[in-house]
This record gives C-alpha cells, sequence and structure tokens, in this order.
C-alpha cells in the first residue's frame, strides 16, 4: 500500500489541532505541524500550542523544536521533514501533518521554490525600509501576493520583495511557476473551515481565553526578545506597547482580534488552492 500523507488545514481557530489529533488516533500514527509560529519553545498560548492532554494522545512532530533566537528556515523545515516522514513511513502507512503556514504546507507537499539570492546591498536596503512602505511597496509590485501574506511578518515582506528586485517578476508568479517536486508518497489535503461569523466569535474567544491563561505574562518574560522577527507576530506584537504603557491591555487585546481575524481571512484565500 502506498504511504500516505494527510494534510488538515484551515484558518487559525477552525479546530485542526483536535481534529489531527483524532485523526491520528483513529489511525495510530503521528503529527507533523506546519505551524511556522510553534516551532519556538519560548513561544505556547500565544500561538496556541496543543495542550499536553493532545501531546499525549497523539506524538507531535515540530513543537516547541527550536529557540527564537535560532529562527527556521523553510527549507531546513523541508528537509527535516522529509527526512522524518521517511522514517515515520517504515512505522506507519499514514501520517497526519497540521497547521495554518500556507508556505510550509506547499514546502511539504510540493517543495520550495529555487529563488535567487539578493545581493547585499539590496538585502540590507530593504533591511532598513521602515515595515509600512514594505507593504506599500508590496501591494503595488505583487497585489496577489500582498492579499494573502501575513502583512506583520517582515521576513516574509521582505522575501517578496527581494526576488521581485531579483527577477522582476512579481513574487507571486515565481511561485506559480515553480515546478512541483515528486514526493514519494500520496498527499490528501483536508481544509477546514467555518461560516466567517463563527469562525471570528471563535477567535475572539480564543483570545480571551489566552489572556486569562496568563498571555500578557507570556510576553513580558519576553520582553528582552522583542526584536526578533520571530515576536513580530500577532498576540505578542500588540502586548509589547502594554508594557511600555504606550497602550492600554483593552486596546490591545482588541487589536489582537482583529489582528487575527485579518491573519485568518489570508489563511483562507491561501488555502482555496487546496480545493474550497
Amino acid at each position: 500500500m502506498e504511504n500516505r500523507l494527510i494534510v488538515i488545514a484551515g484558518p487559525t481557530a477552525v479546530g485542526k489541532t483536535a481534529e489531527a489529533v483524532r485523526l491520528a488516533r483513529e489511525l495510530d500514527t503521528e503529527v507533523i505541524s506546519c505551524d511556522s509560529r510553534q516551532f519556538y519553545r519560548e513561544l505556547r498560548i500565544g500561538v496556541a500550542r496543543p495542550s499536553e492532554e493532545e501531546l499525549a494522545a497523539a506524538r507531535h512532530h515540530f513543537i516547541a523544536c527550536r529557540a527564537v533566537t535560532d529562527p527556521y528556515n523553510i527549507s531546513t523545515y523541508e528537509q527535516d521533514a522529509l527526512r522524518l516522514l521517511e522514517e515515520l513511513f517504515r512505522r506507519h502507512p499514514v501520517v497526519v501533518a497540521v497547521g495554518g503556514s500556507g508556505l510550509y504546507i506547499d514546502a511539504l507537499l510540493h517543495g520550495v521554490s529555487p529563488m535567487p539570492d539578493p545581493t547585499p546591498e539590496l538585502r540590507l536596503r530593504l533591511q532598513q525600509m521602515p515595515l509600512e512602505e514594505k507593504r506599500m511597496l508590496l501591494r503595488r509590485v505583487d497585489p496577489e501576493y500582498y492579499a494573502r501574506v501575513d502583512l506583520r511578518n517582515p521576513v516574509r515582506l521582505q522575501r517578496a520583495l527581494e526576488v521581485y528586485h531579483m527577477t522582476g517578476r512579481p513574487y507571486s508568479e515565481v511561485i506559480a511557476a515553480r515546478r512541483p517536486a515528486v514526493r514519494p508518497f500520496a498527499t490528501e489535503v483536508r481544509l477546514l473551515a467555518l461560516p466567517a461569523s463563527e469562525l471570528r466569535s471563535r477567535i475572539d474567544l480564543r483570545v480571551d481565553r489566552m489572556m486569562a491563561d496568563g498571555l500578557l505574562d507570556e510576553v513580558r518574560s519576553l520582553s528582552r526578545l522583542r526584536h526578533q522577527p520571530t515576536l513580530r507576530t500577532v498576540g505578542y506584537s500588540e502586548l509589547f506597547p502594554v508594557l511600555d504603557g504606550q497602550a492600554t491591555l483593552e486596546e490591545a487585546v482588541a487589536q489582537i482580534k482583529l489582528n487575527t481575524w485579518h491573519y485568518a481571512r489570508k489563511q483562507m484565500t491561501w488555502m482555496r488552492r487546496y480545493g474550497a
């Protein structure tokens, strides 16, 4: 029987983790995470890491496996995940993958596109560009990628602009033109979805639960690392101003809910390619 990778995908708060654990238990198999924010040991509450009960119910991989100061790039993830799958398929005919990070799911399913490295001068020039200026430039040169990328992620904005300047082509076009890698296993994507109103309510409830579970204390413990790109993400970047006295907690929580909803909408746009 051909080995098979089942990918549980969908927007944040839709219930991917619970479904992945349920399926892994049903199939007596293991789970690979494709959630780029859950790779980091220091991030727990704000990234909705699987609970101890969920981790005990099914063995997970790529959860809390890196330090914030040791960022994981997508090419290394692809290589590590394929090596792991080779090992897992010796024990299980089916493996479950789960996550909401579209680029990492694509890397696992289709491979990472070979793209030119920027010159040091270009990279430095773009790194020095303010975040809002990067957003405006990306919106002008690549509206398709702008519509689906996490606009709060400076690393992805940087890479899209580097590729555009090096190739003269929009990043979305370069991605679409790649030749998918051939995988030695079958793949199946199961896309979870909810009506927009229900998903937004679940997002709001999840943020409230995160705050009750101690998200502000988690962010406070990471204050010295706030310059790390990994922490320029929803649920963390909104709370640092609270610690600095530049925003109220109520304002920050409302902003987290709004930003998470915007992120979920971009996830849904990205994942329509999987057949939704």
